[in-house]
């Protein structure tokens, strides 16, 4: 059941989306279209890309996008038996953790960047609800190129949402998002041209 997507708020504070068990911001020019274009070029072709590999099943399966994760030394991350052991930050990195701090209200120590090449790229259904995480995760999530359709769909119901994620926007999940709700990027047979997706963590120590 697709509802109203958007309660409009203040200029500050984005737009809260019409989810039941969740908290959900968004903030669609969080950067300004040239910081967008800038940020994207410096991410794309310096950030240590790789391939990954993931276990499902017992079997071993290519992660449908590129991947990099950026944090403090301490911020180690595993998901899907994928350990995944921080690079130090980058600059542009670090400015953009503090521009995302500030808006959330909350600090992070770890960053999961995501390439999705083109459409065929994606990222299945799924909760961000790993043990390292704590119980109510504030996850901060920027994009940047390509526009694309995040799907939201709520584990007890047929609720379900699309949200275009604009270039330069920002989306912020707190609360029992990450408990009642999933999200994904599905493929696309449409010609896309590539996006660089942020998702600003803090890892428990």
């Amino acid at each position: 059941m697709q509802q109203e997507l958007f309660d409009m708020l203040g200029p500050d504070e984005g737009i809260q989306l019409n989810m039941v068990d969740a908290d959900v911001h968004y903030y669609p020019s969080f950067l300004l279209p040239d910081q967008a274009l800038h940020y994207f070029n410096a991410l794309k072709h310096k950030l240590e890309w790789r391939e990954e590999q993931i276990q499902l099943y017992g079997k071993l399966f290519k992660v449908p996008r590129l991947q990099a994760w950026y944090g403090d030394s301490e911020a180690s991350y595993c998901y899907s038996n994928l350990s995944m052991q921080p690079n130090s930050w980058t600059d542009p990195l670090l400015q953009l953790k503090s521009l995302c701090e500030q808006k959330a209200r909350h600090t992070y120590n770890s960053v999961l960047a995501n390439l999705y090449r083109d459409g065929q790229d994606s990222m299945g259904m799924h909760s961000d609800d790993e043990p390292e995480l704590g119980a109510e995760p504030c996850i901060a999530s920027l994009s940047l190129g390509q526009e694309r359709i995040l799907v939201f769909s709520h584990k007890g119901s047929k609720d379900k949402f699309r949200l275009p994620l604009a270039s330069g926007s920002l989306l912020i999940m707190r609360g029992k998002t990450q408990k009642y709700w999933q999200h994904g990027i599905a493929k696309t047979k449409r010609p896309l041209q590539a996006r660089v997706n942020l998702t600003f963590r803090t890892i428990l120590k």
